[in-house]
């Protein structure tokens, strides 16, 4: 089942959040403005204004106030994109110029200033305190990852932890915070706003490793940039860590560097794949999607549990 079908009973109220979105990076600088809609055009998934949504369903739901979280959380996310183009000199996303190719990485960056602060008028419309709190707390470990990625590229000596905590705050968090603030926009109770946070962190954590796999093993076509871009702009993701086990793939890794060839590049990529580091990858995301349905199990049954359950099984065993 293609993605969308799962969630086809919202498709109202997404394309009432898509046109939100589009008055929300409206600007008076035409630049800025022309910046912003070249990322929102490039497309994506729109997970998180999903998880927003669905989260909703457990509480008093109405699309007008819970809209204001959705179209908040799709925004930072957006805007963290167009930061990461900058740190990670980023030409390509979603097999389209970034904005810093595009333009360059001053406009870049205003790009995302203005986009997020966009998200922040949004969150003001929502009244309840807590989400506001959850918010700037999700924001600071946002920012925080942002900075630990700079600081650990090429750094070939980290380890398990500093990977999985750079990936909670990457993605886990934005989805966990999507469920849990769409609950709490209407009215859900705590232990259910929880427990969905909990779902959410499961689930974006095993996203994300499949992502750090596809980088592998898909094409270029498929992941709209180069394979093994990750790895030539020196971030180090877990298939790496597993690899660098054998020390003589280790020894190989530690050369990579941003402007090697894509004849060299392509040979370490062998030796990752060949090393079983893919496999011990997709056992650990299989682990945080086993924790994320196990988060559901307290939930009461409905056609929205049985969607959530569905799109962490997506999410965890996606190929493309």
């Amino acid at each position: 089942m293609k993605l969308q079908m799962m969630y086809s009973f919202l498709k109202t109220d997404i394309d009432l959040i898509e046109k939100e979105l589009e008055k929300a990076v409206a600007s008076n600088s035409t630049l800025i403005e022309q910046a912003s809609f070249s990322l929102l055009k490039a497309g994506g998934k729109r997970i998180r204004p999903v998880f927003v949504l669905l989260g909703a369903k457990f509480g008093d739901y109405r699309i007008e106030r819970v809209k204001n979280v959705a179209v908040a959380l799709e925004l930072i996310h957006m805007a963290s994109l167009v930061h990461d183009d900058v740190i990670d000199d980023s030409k390509l996303r979603r097999g389209k110029p970034t904005v810093k190719a595009e333009w360059d990485n001053r406009i870049a960056m205003y790009t995302g200033d203005y986009i997020l602060a966009s998200a922040l008028e949004y969150i003001t419309k929502v009244e309840d305190l807590t989400a506001h709190q959850i918010l700037a707390d999700t924001l600071v470990e946002v920012c925080t990852g942002e900075i630990e990625q700079i600081k650990d590229k090429y750094h070939f000596g980290q380890n398990l932890r500093c990977y999985l905590r750079r990936i909670k705050r990457k993605t886990a968090l934005l989805i966990a915070v999507s469920c849990q603030l769409g609950a709490i926009a209407a009215g859900a109770d705590e232990q259910v706003h929880k427990q969905l946070f909990r779902f959410g962190y499961n689930v974006g954590m095993s996203y994300q490793i499949i992502d750090d796999i596809l980088d592998f093993t898909g094409t270029e076509k498929e992941l709209g940039k180069p394979a093994g871009e990750d790895l030539r702009q020196g971030n180090i993701t877990l298939p790496v860590l597993f690899a660098m086990q054998d020390t003589a793939i280790k020894n190989e890794l530690q050369h990579v560097h941003e402007h090697m060839p894509k004849t060299e590049l392509d040979r370490v990529i062998g030796l990752i794949k060949s090393s079983g580091a893919i496999e011990q990858s997709y056992a650990i995301s299989q682990r945080y999607l086993s924790k994320a349905l196990k988060a559901l199990e307290g939930l009461p049954d409905s056609r929205i549990k049985k969607t959530l359950a569905e799109l962490a099984k997506y999410m965890g065993k996606r190929k493309f």
